[in-house]
């Protein structure tokens, strides 16, 4: 198999702070980022145990492809990226919670809505609906944005008594949530796609509220081919995905959910080469082009080396 990256440890002339997130290795230069997009793969908020040969890859340039189509309906936090793993950008100042955008009942949304619930993060839901059921229109149910742990389902009206994100600036959030995702669902429309959910991350960057993290990828977001929906749905049949939800349907389905007690399943090198070529698969169809292996023999050596140059 292709080598992977589990993690990184650089240090770079001038950094000042290091992040470590589910996927994501950050360092922090003043008012610069380096974003580096590992091989780690998590789901219920856990990290996997095994890393996916040219997930990063996948997920790195498809964030640098949306956030780029992007950039002129809102600011990002982008500059460049030197590496096929790595985004180079402004350091904002993140605002601590996810908006999560869906347009179908899909998903977590679906789990709580088959327990019974029917708020969802103080959003009302329709009686009668089955899964994969589009709502009337998209709703936005925002998460907070946990630092260990699973982030957490808040309302608008607990964000703002809260003063989590100040109220007019969570107005400008949810309507830039909202135009995104108009966007995003043009786009998969044309690509014979459906977007059935994803979440976006902001923070400010001299005053100014900023796209941040990134955008469309398989990680933060669910596909369905359009092809044979309503004859899917009609027949009560699974939908054609092309998300990580199929990550965690296999965890399901080996008695995994996140919950304590809970043992991760053994991942085989034929689950890990699965979930490689579905992410490869993702890459091909969302941006409409062939995926080019970067470079694996020394990735290590090779982000350093082409970040450095940036310096």
């Amino acid at each position: 198999m292709s080598q992977t990256i589990s993690e990184t440890n650089f240090q770079f002339p001038g950094q000042t702070d290091f992040y470590r997130g589910k996927v994501r290795d950050v360092y922090y230069l003043d008012r610069q980022i380096f974003m580096v997009t590992t091989d780690r793969i998590s789901a219920f908020d856990i990290i996997l145990p095994k890393p996916i040969p040219y997930k990063g890859q996948v997920l790195n340039q498809i964030a640098f492809e949306f956030l780029t189509a992007t950039a002129d309906l809102i600011p990002n936090w982008v500059a460049n990226a030197p590496d096929p793993n790595v985004i180079v950008g402004f350091r904002c100042h993140p605002y601590p919670v996810e908006m999560v955008i869906r347009g179908y009942l899909a998903g977590h949304a679906w789990r709580e809505y088959q327990a019974g619930k029917r708020t969802l993060c103080g959003v009302s839901l329709p009686e009668g609906l089955r899964e994969n059921d589009p709502f009337p229109e998209p709703i936005i149910t925002p998460a907070t944005k946990a630092q260990e742990g699973h982030d957490e389902d808040i309302s608008r009206e607990e964000i703002i008594r809260q003063n989590i994100v100040p109220e007019k600036a969570y107005e400008q959030l949810e309507a830039y949530t909202r135009q995104l995702f108009d966007l995003g669902t043009r786009y998969a429309q044309n690509q014979g796609l459906i977007l059935v959910d994803t979440k976006y991350e902001f923070g400010t960057f001299d005053g100014k509220i900023h796209l941040i993290d990134e955008v469309h990828t398989p990680d933060s977001s669910r596909y369905f081919y359009a092809d044979g929906y309503e004859e899917r749905q009609e027949r009560g049949k699974p939908q054609k995905q092309l998300s990580k939800e199929f990550v965690r349907q296999w965890l399901i389905s080996e008695g995994f959910q996140g919950k304590e007690g809970q043992k991760i399943p053994k991942m085989t090198d034929e689950v890990v080469k699965t979930i490689s070529d579905r992410y490869i698969e993702l890459y091909e169809k969302l941006v409409n082009r062939q995926f080019i292996r970067g470079e694996t023999d020394d990735i290590l050596q090779r982000i350093e080396k082409n970040i450095m140059n940036t310096l």
